[in-house]
């Protein structure tokens, strides 16, 4: 039988799948190492555990005690899985910058999380770093791990995913590319695949507001460099302990905006539901594929997943109001008629016969019915024709005896994949009031419109 004795034995031995769609006009095989199918959907279950083995090997973690640890998630979800097995306590300081979801997750497995402000100096005594180096001076037996000077972080790597990656390429692979944070996936896989091949090529990806590019290519820690950015999991503010710049080809930096939208690619076009890392990985990769020739086989690594970053890089509002995302809006069909014209509609008070002539003359098929401005039914051309068959007077009837419900009123930015969910053979329309507070509508016919443009 084939069953494991916990959930720690399954970490590791992740899947290989080749790009096809995003990298079809590449010359050469892209695959990705996809480790979100560690246990805790994170490549960081891999030096999580191997942190609290040496650990305990060493003698600064005893039975009972508890694991503290400045983390953006994904090492926190490792070790909190090792301490639910292993029956440790976990406290884990984060920045506001991370998604709700990732400190959800951390609390669903029992940790502890305290969260910390991200724009401070690492010294302050504010910061995640801080925060973890005195709660491990203050709590008895416990042991702040230290992901980034702890070099069982790229010991993990340099013993498990450098050598699945030569295995699962049959020793053919020429590059690799990994987001660069605390240094040790990045420097644990360079480390063993320079071994196997000196020529391999180990490509860091960096963001901007990060200092290690710059330290890499020059040796010069420049806080000039530092400035806020949104991606997550990647890109420091220091140099850790586990970076050997020696096993590292080339930094190469890319955008919290192109990170974001490359990450929904990877969803939409390949089906792998990645974090942010990933999207980023991947866009630096995009920026360096002239250097790449017909032989070379490329393996990028695609660290988590995408449950992380929901309410994130995968919400459209969100990525609208950071300018991520080009996704029309009810404002934009607006602004696509050429001008915004006073909306045609009818009173409560007014005949069907001139509701009628309305249509005709603006050759419109859907009108408000409004009372002091305020939407309290509607007239649509379908409906008209549907009651007249029954009822042949009704032109000289009140609009008010015959209106079908109001349109439905929606925030003047609301993307059109969301419009059309609201319009239906008995909703013709949408109304939203612009930035001077006047009422626009949208019909059926403009998001036929924006589809077929």
């Amino acid at each position: 039988m084939d069953i494991r004795n916990n959930i720690l034995e399954t970490i590791g031995h992740t899947p290989m799948i080749r790009l096809n769609r995003i990298t079809r006009d590449f010359p050469c095989m892209v695959a990705a190492k996809v480790d979100y199918f560690n246990p805790g959907n994170s490549i960081k279950d891999r030096m999580a555990l191997k942190m609290l083995e040496v650990a305990e090997q060493e003698g600064k973690i005893r039975p009972g005690g508890t694991i503290i640890e400045c983390t953006s998630g994904n090492t926190g979800m490792g070790l909190a899985l090792a301490a639910v097995v292993k029956g440790y306590r976990c406290i884990f300081t984060t920045t506001d910058k991370q998604s709700k979801e990732k400190i959800d997750i951390l609390k669903a497995v029992g940790a502890e999380v305290i969260v910390c402000p991200t724009n401070v100096e690492p010294d302050d005594p504010g910061s995640y770093y801080s925060v973890a180096r005195r709660l491990a001076r203050e709590i008895p037996n416990a042991y702040h791990f230290n992901q980034y000077d702890n070099l069982a972080n790229r010991l993990a790597h340099y013993e498990t995913t450098g050598p699945e990656i030569w295995e699962q390429t049959d020793g053919k692979v020429t590059h690799v590319v990994v987001t660069a944070g605390t240094g040790g996936t990045v420097t644990g896989i360079g480390m063993y695949l320079k071994e196997k091949n000196p020529n391999i090529q180990i490509w860091a990806i960096d963001v901007y507001g990060s200092l290690l590019t710059k330290y890499f290519r020059t040796g010069e820690i420049d806080m000039n460099e530092v400035h806020p950015y949104i991606s997550e999991g990647f890109g420091e503010d220091f140099v850790p302990q586990n970076y050997d710049m020696r096993v590292i080809d080339h930094f190469e930096q890319v955008t919290d905006k192109d990170g974001a939208v490359m990450a929904r690619r990877l969803a939409k076009e390949e089906g792998l539901f990645c974090g942010y890392s990933a999207g980023s990985c991947l866009q630096g990769l995009m920026q360096l594929k002239d250097r790449l020739k017909k032989d070379d086989l490329v393996v990028c690594i695609l660290h988590d997943h995408g449950s992380r970053y929901v309410g994130k890089i995968y919400n459209d509002q969100w990525m609208m109001e950071r300018g991520f995302l080009d996704v029309k809006t009810f404002r934009d069909m607006v602004i696509a008629r050429g001008s915004r014209q006073r909306l045609i509609s009818a009173t409560p008070g007014q005949t069907i016969a001139e509701v009628v002539e309305l249509m005709r003359k603006y050759d419109i098929e859907h009108i408000p019915v409004l009372e002091n401005d305020v939407p309290i039914g509607s007239i649509s051309e379908n409906g008209l024709f549907l009651k007249m068959i029954s009822d042949p007077d009704i032109r000289m009837r009140n609009v008010e005896a015959v209106m079908e419900h109001p349109f439905p009123i929606v925030d003047f930015h609301t993307p059109v994949e969301r419009l059309s969910t609201l319009i239906s053979k008995e909703n013709g329309a949408v109304l939203a009031r612009d930035e001077a507070s006047n009422l626009q509508i949208v019909t059926k016919y403009d998001i036929i419109q924006n589809f077929t443009a």
